[in-house]
């Protein structure tokens, strides 16, 4: 059987067809498809806007509510946002594309630590994630420590995210990912990392069993959309194409220049995903190099950090001394002062920064 030989619609019921007739044809702009008896008309079925409806007198079903989505709402229904038809029906205009709602940030001081048993769930593509920030700061970040036990290939399909900021971390193991412009297959080792510029398509190919990655997102509740007829991989394309101003940035350690770093007492490899995003967002790896530290204060908006290998204490002001291992992760508002102490020679962080150029103040131990 062919796929056109297969229609679906929506059953809404009416007290009176001949009320909704025009409602439906002059102000939602639907086409009639049928109708009938032609005496006495009482069933009725519409098309458009990617939508089949049947109206029914007397059907014994809820009258429901149907979202219409365009990017011109002021030519749509009478610039009306929300209408209601004659059978009761309640539409809702908005707008087609996703729009990036970012919320003030909650400010608090967050440890999650790994030892805690924070809950795994499955999410998309059958992954495991692990919340690494559980409030969210009032919905303005999400951080996820994502696992496939069993590796190989990943039900995935090619899709892209309405958000202001992503980042994949490959933590553990490598994973073999797609991007749009971006040529062939790009493998991310242990120690390499990827931003997914707003609206960029991709797709995750394949991954090596116990692979575990770090994934940041801002906001936190962002749009994921599938894109059904875009083929990866789709070529070289621009190198320096922008999404709404962010280039894609894929850094690998192996490459990598290390300086030294923001706090005395480490150094630290730069991603370049601040020059990438236009200081939208900042990340670093840090590494213990065995020298002094001593406390200091930032002001960015956002700042995580999540221990990759090795021990320390966090000592923070107003709060009691946190003994940190792998796994572990951290939120440290603006302004709070804050000390790394009992570094172990392998400490290695990950650290988020948002906005990227945000400064440091240091303060006598």
């Amino acid at each position: 059987m062919a796929q056109s030989d297969i229609l679906a619609e929506v059953l809404l019921p009416t007290n009176e067809l001949r009320d909704d007739l025009p409602f439906y044809t002059k102000v939602l702009g639907m086409r009639m498809e049928n109708i009938f008896p032609a005496d006495n008309p009482c069933v009725a079925s519409f098309s458009g806007h990617g939508l089949r409806l049947r109206i029914e007198k007397g059907a014994d079903v809820p009258p429901g509510k149907i979202r219409i989505l365009t990017d011109t709402p002021d030519q749509f229904g009478q610039g009306q946002r929300h209408l209601t038809a004659p059978n009761g029906t309640r539409i809702e205009v908005v707008p087609l594309t996703p729009e990036v709602q970012q919320p003030q940030t909650q400010h608090e001081f967050v440890v999650r630590r790994l030892r805690d048993e924070a809950p795994w769930v499955i999410g998309r593509a059958g992954m495991h994630y692990r919340d690494l920030i559980e409030s969210r700061l009032g919905g303005s970040i999400i951080a996820s420590h994502i696992r496939i036990p069993d590796g190989g290939p990943v039900p995935d399909m090619v899709h892209y995210h309405t958000v202001g900021f992503q980042l994949i971390f490959c933590y553990k193991g490598w994973v073999d990912v797609l991007y749009e412009d971006q040529g062939d297959m790009i493998r991310l080792h242990a120690g390499d990392c990827v931003t997914q510029p707003p609206g960029i398509r991709h797709r995750v190919v394949e991954a090596s069993p116990n692979i575990e990655v770090i994934e940041i997102g801002v906001p936190a509740e962002h749009v994921t959309t599938i894109d059904h007829d875009f083929v990866l991989p789709n070529g070289k394309g621009d190198p320096a194409r922008e999404w709404d101003g962010q280039t894609f940035v894929h850094h690998v350690k192996d490459r990598a220049t290390w300086a030294p770093f923001r706090l005395p007492g480490f150094v630290a490899r730069d991603t370049g995903i601040a020059a990438g995003t236009k200081g939208v967002a900042g990340i670093q790896v840090a590494t213990f190099d065995g020298g002094a530290t001593v406390p200091g204060k930032h002001d960015a908006d956002i700042h995580f950090t999540f221990v990759m290998t090795g021990t320390m204490t966090l000592c923070a002001e107003g709060q009691p001394a946190r003994d940190l291992e792998a796994g572990d992760a951290f939120v440290i508002p603006p302004g709070m002062v804050s000390h790394y102490t009992e570094c172990s020679d392998d400490l290695e962080l990950l650290e988020v920064a948002l906005r990227g150029d945000y400064t440091t103040t240091l303060l006598a131990s």
